[in-house]
């Protein structure tokens, strides 16, 4: 469960940022992308974990259009995930800049359940991490509801250490819901995955 950030009124003029994987792209939403996105987001199953979750679609456009094409501190700055390939949306990312740490940032996922269980979280998420921690960023954290044991596995499966577990801290979907705080440090991401800065 992400902590809360404000979006980013009106939509930057800059080129947007454009990240590539193996079998993803990972750019801006689209207005074209809001079908799609509220066809995952607004599933039940999908947002049982989530703090948000669209009604409508016109809800879910809006919330697209509110989105800027550049990271600022103090916002999230959503990704589209795609597939390379066709380009088909198929869930996203956000990375969560708080205004007062300047080397931190926070990440959140979302996948559409047809194509979970594929790697693909995994794959994005490496991308997100590559990228921050080139940007200057020192750590990255991660909340999760620990009933969501699929993305507890994903973080661990990228390194990150459960750093907090927060018993009834937040009110989601009519109850009280733990939250559990996973952290990665940039080094221990370049020592994990530089095969040099294992034998300095």
């Amino acid at each position: 469960m992400p902590r809360s950030f404000a979006p980013l009124r009106g939509r930057a003029t800059a080129e947007p940022v454009e990240l590539l994987t193996p079998r993803l792209r990972l750019d801006a939403l689209t207005p074209g992308d809001a079908a799609a996105l509220f066809a995952y987001r607004g599933d039940p199953q999908v947002a049982r974990y989530q703090g948000w979750q669209p009604a409508a679609l016109d809800e879910a456009a809006d919330w697209i259009e509110a989105l800027a094409l550049e990271p600022a501190p103090g916002h999230w700055w959503q990704r589209a995930i795609r597939l390379r390939e066709s380009g088909a949306l198929i869930g996203d990312l956000g990375l969560g800049l708080p205004a007062d740490d300047k080397t931190g940032v926070e990440l959140g996922i979302t996948i559409a359940p047809a194509w979970q269980g594929q790697g693909y979280a995994g794959e994005a998420l490496r991308a997100a991490l590559d990228w921050a921690f080139a940007r200057g960023a020192n750590r990255a954290t991660a909340s999760v509801d620990p009933r969501n044991t699929a993305s507890v596995a994903l973080l661990c499966s990228l390194g990150m250490r459960q750093e907090a577990h927060f018993r009834e801290s937040c009110w989601l979907r009519g109850e009280w819901a733990d939250d559990l705080v996973f952290a990665l440090l940039a080094r221990e991401w370049r020592a994990d995955t530089d095969p040099a800065a294992r034998t300095r």
